[in-house]
């Protein structure tokens, strides 16, 4: 009927990590993350985004003190931006 040397490679490739799942369920494909999105955003526990204002690096003479205070501060994302976001970074940010 059957030959050992066949059970013992059905057995083999049954005990082998690639062809062999603990999980009933089928694996799903991972989803990418955005790299300039995960470089720029980082999530909070409300499920919303922060981020850094732009324009505080250089050319910064002609710029009250006030403004350059202001850009200096936590921006957090509107409603809009954190939908594209959730996209964007499906496992969120740390």
């Amino acid at each position: 009927m059957f030959s050992i040397a066949r059970i013992v490679s059905t057995a083999q490739l049954l005990a082998s990590p690639r062809f062999f799942s603990t999980t009933a369920v089928a694996q799903k494909y991972k989803l990418k993350s955005h790299h300039g999105a995960k470089k720029r955003f980082k999530s909070i526990a409300s499920g919303a985004f922060k981020r850094a204002h732009a324009g505080l690096v250089h050319k910064n003479v002609h710029k009250s003190p006030a403004r350059k205070t202001r850009l200096g501060q936590t921006a957090y994302t509107s409603g809009s931006q954190t939908a594209l976001l959730k996209k964007m970074l499906p496992y969120g940010s740390s």
